[in-house]
């Protein structure tokens, strides 16, 4: 058996050398035997001498200050704090002056402590042809973005920030490969993106390029290629323009703050395009973009948005256990009884959902039909319902184009869909085919088509014609459940037109204006009686009639069955 410090077997008192082997090697002496000699047990076979130019110390290998650090790693730390916010004073008090946060601080404020890792930390701008590698590490950290992934609400998450105070937040060739990097990421491992999206769009003046448009850059394309595929959620707060707004467009929802403005193209593109000198402020504020359905939520400041960053991405987690809800006998006087008049249907989203957790989008555009994620009984859903305060619950174009969006976002991530239904249909006439209501409506129903996600409808008054059979995913037997309240009507169009038209020659013919009007009446009473609730249950044109009270079980019990 060998042991440390011999070279040879023992054999009767004498080392026999292993086959190839020198019977003492050293390093640092020449050896005094030779292979085949035998040697007495006490001779000399070898002199060691120490070379004081290699040998080491025990301070070389275990240094008393285990807090000591190296010069290389004492640049490493220096090239990461340049970086971070407390190195840049100047630039974080500006940014506060403004009323915003710095990229790092919405990042913070989003994630779970501690569970940050960063990406591309340490790159600066490609730009070394023209200025100083020390000017470039001082000035352009990060090359104006951070990019990570992290945990939010302990689920992992892929996160983006441009910094609007590195070179205005533009996308340069560094700026860009971090960005694809970490789009492969999330597409790899399927990782919600947030995606904090401030910035003035492409970065002119980089040097260390062989490029000459950069219209190869395959950034913009994995973005739109992750759409559908992974939740994505945009923030704006400040200037979003160019390449950063495309970026933020491709996203299920952008969130904006006051104050932001955000458009395809900068004041400086505008401009250089011969269509005159525009502020920031006016390029797409957010009178306009709400207005247009561009913005989905809009919020004060960087924390309301972050928190609704934080909120969205919640929907897309599993059931959550220990919801409340309001009492929910007030949904029995809802509806007002008189079936002429008008009322705001948000209470009852709000009385149906899990108490705070319904979050309304595009408030301010399509208003004719409300779209929101809420959760019942702890399950995320999506609520789409009609406004009679808008065109007394008439579709029109615009909110067709929401519905249909929002059914397609509901789809592609896999959230139910209960559609309350209040609506005598489209809306029709010279005015609205201007609108392209022909496609636009038509689109709905193709979304309500191709939904495999589970759909409930809930009549809660009107449900007349081509509009609530669009609510209904294209017809009453489409959904999984078709229920009505007690105030439910039913017909192939709104129950006075139908009477108008169906007997206008029986009403001309009625000379005296007090008794037409009475005959009228009474047609549309028993056009009534005719389509109610109960009587398109008895037809079993739709499930049940239901107590307003029962909704939020009846509900969650048919959401239930889909496993």
């Amino acid at each position: 058996m060998r042991g440390q410090g011999h070279c040879g077997v023992q054999v009767g008192g004498l080392e026999q050398q292993e086959p190839g082997e020198d019977l003492l090697a050293s390093a640092n002496g020449p050896s005094l035997v030779s292979a085949g000699e035998v040697v007495g047990a006490a001779a000399l076979v070898a002199v060691v001498e120490q070379d004081d130019q290699t040998t080491a110390t025990t301070e070389d290998v275990v240094p008393t200050d285990l807090d000591h650090r190296r010069p290389d790693l004492a640049e490493v730390d220096r090239r990461h704090q340049i970086g971070l916010d407390e190195a840049r004073p100047r630039a974080v008090e500006k940014r506060h002056g403004a009323g915003r946060w710095t990229a790092r601080e919405s990042i913070a404020a989003l994630v779970d402590a501690d569970t940050l890792t960063e990406y591309g930390a340490l790159t600066i701008a490609a730009q070394r042809r023209r200025r100083t590698l020390e000017d470039l590490v001082e000035r352009t950290p990060a090359d104006g973005l951070v990019t990570a992934t992290a945990r939010v609400a302990d689920r992992p998450v892929a996160v983006m920030s441009y910094d609007y105070t590195v070179l205005a937040g533009t996308q340069g060739i560094q700026n860009h490969r971090k960005t694809d990097r970490l789009l492969e990421l999330v597409h790899r491992r399927r990782l919600p993106l947030v995606l904090f999206a401030e910035g003035g769009g492409g970065r002119p003046g980089e040097t260390d390029t062989t490029a000459v448009a950069q219209l190869d850059v395959p950034t913009f394309r994995m973005a739109a290629a992750l759409s559908g595929r992974v939740p994505m959620v945009a923030v704006v707060s400040g200037w979003c323009f160019a390449g950063n707004a495309a970026l933020a467009g491709a996203c299920d929802v952008i969130i904006a703050t006051r104050g932001s403005s955000l458009g395809m193209g900068g004041p400086a593109m505008i401009e250089g395009g011969g269509l005159g000198a525009v502020a920031p402020a006016d390029v797409g504020p957010m009178d306009v973009q709400v207005a247009n359905g561009v913005v989905d939520v809009l919020v004060e400041d960087d924390a309301a948005a972050v928190e609704t960053a934080r909120r969205y991405l919640h929907y897309f987690t599993h059931p959550r256990t220990g919801w409340e809800c309001s009492d929910q006998r007030s949904l029995r006087s809802a509806v007002p009884e008189n079936r002429l008049r008008t009322y705001d249907v948000r209470p009852v989203l709000e009385t149906i959902a899990d108490t705070g957790s319904l979050l309304e989008l595009r408030s301010g555009f399509g208003t004719g039909i409300l779209t929101a994620l809420a959760r019942i009984e702890g399950r995320a859903v999506g609520i789409v319902a009609n406004n009679s305060l808008h065109l007394g619950g008439a579709i029109d174009a615009d909110a067709s184009d929401k519905a249909t969006r929002f059914l397609q976002l509901c789809q592609t991530h896999g959230l139910p869909v209960v559609s309350l239904c209040d609506t005598p249909g489209f809306m029709v006439g010279p005015d609205a085919e201007r609108g392209g209501t022909v496609r636009r409506f038509s689109a709905m129903f193709t979304a309500g088509a191709r939904l495999t996600v589970p759909l409930c409808v809930v009549v809660l008054r009107k449900g007349y014609g081509l509009g609530a059979m669009a609510m209904a995913g294209g017809d009453l037997k489409a959904p999984v459940l078709t229920v009505s309240w007690p105030t439910g009507e039913f017909g192939g169009m709104g129950l006075e037109g139908g009477v108008r038209l169906g007997f206008r020659t029986e009403l001309e013919a009625i000379d005296d204006l007090d008794a037409r009007r009475a005959r009228y009446d009474e047609l549309v009473a028993e056009a009534y009686e005719r389509g109610k609730g109960l009587s398109a249950a008895a037809a079993f044109e739709i499930d049940d009639v239901i107590d307003p009270a029962d909704t939020r079980a009846t509900l969650a019990r048919a959401l239930a069955t889909d496993t």
